[in-house]
């Protein structure tokens, strides 16, 4: 069997190389052949990380036969990160191994413990989603409006674009023909309030 060797340090004054002699002594106590991947002064937190999407791009594409890790804080950013990514080797015909687990997915008992960390990862989603809509609530609750900030047009940009039609206008403001519809409909209501209200104070009604 090939494996991949991951290895990861978080700084480029960090070295790699106790982790590498490790993943070396395992991969020939069981005979196999090994291929080194490694991120140097890369955070584990990175959504992309060099060595480890060519590592999973080879397995994926079965150039390597089992991946293997000094310990799983090495592989995945987060829980949900690392199950995913055990999964996609899985559904490859890939094994998995971390030395400092003892999580071998080629065994049962490695089957097992990855079912054990699919159930954290699903509990995990599920706590943030209720974090989540707990602090919409509270929000909500506190009269805070949610959603973006409506981009304001004022009464000078409006009369800058005011020869354009609402496609053009829309285009000019970088805002949607929708809000130059309301802006122009809310601008004619104000004037004839205005002329209403001069009509009822005797003022003489002009029309435009």
């Amino acid at each position: 069997m090939k494996a991949g060797l991951y290895a990861r340090v978080s700084t480029h004054d960090q070295e790699p190389e106790n982790q590498l002699q490790e993943l070396r002594r395992y991969v020939t106590a069981r005979g196999w052949t090994g291929q080194e991947y490694v991120d140097r002064g890369v955070s584990g937190t990175k959504d992309r990380r060099p060595a480890l999407d060519r590592l999973m791009t080879d397995a994926t594409q079965r150039r390597v036969d089992a991946v293997v890790v000094w310990r799983l804080d090495r592989f995945g950013r987060n829980l949900r990160h690392l199950v995913t990514a055990i999964e996609d080797l899985t559904a490859a015909g890939v094994a998995f191994v971390s030395m400092g687990e003892s999580i071998d997915t080629s065994s049962p008992t490695g089957r097992l413990l990855l079912g054990v960390l699919g159930s954290f990862a699903e509990f995990e989603r599920e706590r943030i989603r209720e974090r989540i809509h707990a602090g919409l609530a509270r929000a909500r609750r506190q009269g805070t409006r949610l959603g973006r900030k409506r981009q304001r047009i004022n009464e000078r940009q409006m009369e800058q674009v005011a020869g354009l039609s609402v496609r053009e206008a829309a285009k000019a403001l970088g805002v949607p023909a929708s809000r130059i519809h309301r802006e122009r409909g809310r601008t004619l209501v104000s004037r004839e309030q205005v002329r209403a209200s001069a009509v009822s104070a005797g003022a003489p009604a002009y029309t435009e």
